[in-house]
Formats: structure tokens, C-alpha cells, sequence
């Protein structure tokens, strides 16, 4: 009998310990609950969308969704064996610190037969970018979770045959169409979770409005009053740092179209500030959009220990030569002493047009800043409207205080932002944007920071702190 209760209680132990890595069997168990979440997943149609604001709980609904298809534990559907998946997100990075570190979340370590890696250690994937999860089903055998950034192109998204996509955030309309053809001989499920921050989109159209009467589409809008968990002094807080517009897509994930300034938090009495002598590990990089007839616009950027990024010295000039903007480059980073290699180079980012050739040159612009000392690094982010949704995080973080700086004598940038306004479509203008074009470049490179990376008590620091008191006093 005493050798029963022993193994009864060894038994009550490893339950114990299970659940505390359970995190799924606690989504939405508790007695409050996000009514939109479970309205998402109860839905039977095969095209679902949920348009929400941020942190609204969108992305956690597409994580689970996509887990319990592929352990075979859905509650409120058919469930199968041997399910094969994709997770769809903008880029790699994006993967690894959004829909990734979600699925990994909700994915018991027993549940897992196999991870394979596109970069990383498979033995701690959450710091590495996850090619496919190899995951246990209830019903033997094991399910497949893929992962694809839309910045592969729609040519990697051809071929496969596959149970469900789950889009986190809006991909381009041919990676989408693209995906709509790998679930048609299984009859699988598209669901997409996602902010609308690119306006009238093709989603506002065929998902939003259905303009084809598709009988498989079903959307809900997600708003931050929405989730249960979220604090209603934190929503009213961040409520009042936004416009109008902004607001309309981040907290109720609602289509806009867009007019007027594209940047209008940017505000030149508090965002430009007069040139001060910066520490050297403050040096970060330097961002060129190429010009030859059009100005070139190069910028030298600064990050101090806090994330916060200053902009600090400029180079715009058009008509000019690759050897003219190399010089200038050159002895503008000289004049700051700027970090160079063992070779005396400097770095920097550059549109990824640059590195093609035309028909009447035998090398390319990046080829030609290569051979003068600028190395020049292509692989940046051009897409727009997550360039401009990053630039206004950094114009103005939910505390109302600006993460970017701008040096009084980067004029070029100053009158681009103040000038920088919306087409009469869904775009920018397309002029005074080269300063606009490569400061998303380099915003897009760099991670938010976290925390600080030190805490300095510099007299840089205690200015910065006397600027905040009299900004707050007005």
C-alpha cells in the first residue's frame, strides 16, 4: 500500500512540473478571458483575419492557433495527424523576435522531436533564427512548423503542399497569392494576424471590403480594451501620445488612408539639439542613399548607452561624381574621428541598388565606394511602411520622449522631415526623401534596445535630464 501512495505521489510531482512548462494549457484558462481570441479560433472558415492594435493579443491567438493544429489538439476543429505549417513573417529578424519566440513559448521542450536551424544553435533556438520545428502529434507521428520571412521573394514560397499559413503581419500581395496555392489540394487554413499600417492594401481589399464575395473570409478587429490584461491607465497613457491616425491603426487596427506629413510627431524644438562632442564608443555607422544627378545623402550616426540614436553630421550634394561624395565621406569622418579599420576604411550602409550594374558602367556604385575605402554593406530593409512605422517609434516612445536626435547642422535632414508628406496614393511623395530613405535604412538595421546597456551618470546624461524637466514644465 505505502509502495502505491509513493508512486501515486510521484506521479502528482511530474504533473506538478509538467504544468509548469505548460504555458498552452493556461491560454485563455483563466477566469478572465479575451472574448476575440477565442472568437478567432472557435471560427470554421478557412481565411481568417484578425486586424488588431498593438498588443491587443493578436500575435498570441496566430501562435496557438498554429500549435494546436500541429500537436493535433484543437478544440474547437477536426483535428489531424502529420500537419505541415508555415509561419509566415517580414524578415528573419522579425521570425526570431516575434513568431518564433511565440510558438517556442507555447511548445512544451517534450513536445518537441527536432528543430532545425537556419543560423543558431538548435539547443537554444530562441537565439537563433528556426528553419522548421519538428513537433510531436497526439495522434503519433510528428507535425512540421516552417518558418518564411516575405524578404525571401514569392519564389521561396513555391511548391510545398500545406495544412496552414499563419501571416504575422501583412505580406506582399504576391507572397500571399502565392500562399493561397500551397493550401488548395489539402484544404488548408490562411490565417493572418496583423497591425494595418500601410493603408489601403491590398488586405483592405480583398479581406476587409471582399471585393469577391469569398464565403471563406472572416475578420475581427482587435483593440487594446479588448485584451483583459492589459492595464486600462497604461492604454489611456499611450492613447494620448498618438494622432489620430496613429491611433486608429495601433489601437484598433483600423484601414486609413493617409494625408498630410508622413512624420508629424517630428517637432524641431525638441528633436534637434546643437552639436556636442561625443564619445567614441558612442559611433555607430554611417547610411547613404546614392545620388549622382539626384542628391546623395549620407548620415553619420551615434547611439549613446540608453538606445537613444543622435544624428550628427551630414553629406547631401547632387551632380557629383563617386569620387567627389568618396572624398567628402571621407573627410567628414576624419573631421570626427571617426572608427575605421586596420586599412584606415570606413563602413556603411547603402540601398541595395547601388550594388547593381547598368548597361553603360562595368561596375557597380557600391563596387566603386568599395574600391575608396567605403565599405559599403547592401543588405539593408527597404520595406517602407515598417521603415516609417519605426521612425515615429523613435520619434516619439510611448512616454513622449524621443529615442532620436538630430544635430542643428544636418539641415537636410531637418527641412526632408518637415517637408515630408504623403502622395496622393498610398505612398510618400517621391522627392526631398533621400534623407528619409536612409535613415529608415539604418533604423531598420538596429534592434530596440531592451534596457540600458549602463548606466552613466556623464555630464551628457544630466543635460539630457535637464532638457526632459523643462520639456515636462511647459
Amino acid at each position: 500500500m505505502n509502495e502505491l501512495v509513493q508512486k501515486i505521489k510521484a506521479i502528482e510531482r511530474e504533473q506538478s512540473r509538467r504544468a509548469q512548462f505548460d504555458t498552452l494549457a493556461r491560454y485563455n484558462a483563466g477566469r478572465v478571458k479575451h472574448k476575440k481570441q477565442l472568437a478567432f479560433h472557435k471560427c470554421r472558415k478557412r481565411n481568417r483575419w484578425v486586424f488588431g492594435g498593438n498588443r491587443s493579443g493578436k500575435t498570441e491567438c496566430g501562435a496557438v492557433e498554429a500549435v494546436w493544429m500541429a500537436r493535433g489538439i484543437h478544440p474547437y476543429r477536426k483535428n489531424r495527424s502529420g500537419v505541415f505549417g508555415w509561419v509566415v513573417s517580414l524578415t528573419a529578424q522579425v521570425q526570431r523576435d516575434v513568431a518564433q519566440k511565440k510558438i517556442l513559448h507555447y511548445l512544451r521542450p517534450d513536445w518537441i522531436a527536432d528543430i532545425v536551424m537556419q543560423s543558431g544553435r538548435k539547443d537554444n533556438p530562441a537565439a537563433g533564427v528556426v528553419d522548421q520545428i519538428v513537433i510531436k502529434n497526439v495522434f503519433g507521428g510528428t507535425s512540421v512548423i516552417g518558418f518564411k520571412s516575405c524578404d525571401q521573394g514569392r519564389e521561396r514560397f513555391q511548391g510545398s503542399s500545406l495544412d496552414f499559413v499563419w501571416f504575422d503581419e501583412e505580406p506582399p500581395r504576391d507572397v500571399y497569392e502565392e500562399c493561397l496555392m500551397r493550401v488548395i489540394d489539402k484544404e488548408g487554413d490562411i490565417f493572418g494576424t496583423m497591425t494595418p499600417l500601410k493603408g489601403l492594401t491590398f488586405a483592405y481589399e480583398e479581406i476587409y471590403l471582399n471585393r469577391r464575395n469569398n464565403p471563406e473570409i472572416w475578420y475581427e478587429f482587435m483593440e487594446w480594451s479588448d485584451n483583459p490584461y492589459l492595464s486600462k491607465k497604461e492604454i489611456a497613457l499611450l492613447g494620448s501620445t498618438m494622432d489620430e491616425t496613429t491611433l486608429q491603426s495601433r489601437r484598433y487596427g483600423r484601414f486609413s488612408s493617409r494625408e498630410g506629413l508622413v512624420y508629424p510627431e517630428f517637432d524641431e524644438s525638441v528633436h534637434v539639439i546643437e552639436p556636442f562632442s561625443l564619445p567614441p564608443a558612442w559611433q555607430d555607422q554611417i547610411s547613404i542613399d546614392p545620388g549622382l544627378r539626384n542628391p546623395l545623402s549620407a548620415h553619420w550616426y551615434a547611439v549613446d548607452y540608453d538606445g537613444n540614436v543622435y544624428v550628427v553630421a551630414e553629406h547631401y550634394t547632387a551632380g557629383k561624381d563617386v569620387d567627389y561624395h568618396a572624398r567628402a565621406i571621407h573627410e567628414i569622418s576624419r573631421r570626427l574621428d571617426w572608427k575605421r579599420d586596420a586599412k584606415g576604411r570606413v563602413s556603411a550602409l547603402i540601398d541595395s541598388a547601388a550594388g547593381q550594374r547598368t548597361l553603360a558602367a562595368s561596375k557597380s556604385v557600391s563596387e566603386l565606394f568599395y574600391e575608396r575605402g567605403i565599405l559599403v554593406n547592401t543588405n539593408v530593409n527597404k520595406d517602407l511602411f515598417s521603415g516609417i512605422a519605426q521612425v515615429k517609434s523613435y520619434l516619439n516612445r510611448k512616454n513622449g520622449l524621443p529615442d532620436l536626435y538630430i544635430f542643428s547642422n544636418c539641415a537636410n535632414m531637418i527641412r526632408e522631415l518637415k517637408s515630408y508628406f504623403w502622395g496622393s496614393g498610398e505612398n510618400p511623395e517621391k522627392k526631398d526623401d533621400h534623407a528619409m530613405d536612409e535613415l529608415r535604412y539604418y533604423l531598420m538595421t538596429r534592434p530596440r534596445p531592451s534596457e540600458p546597456a549602463a548606466p552613466p551618470a556623464s555630464e551628457v546624461r544630466r543635460d539630457k535630464e535637464r532638457r526632459i524637466r523643462r520639456l515636462r514644465r511647459r
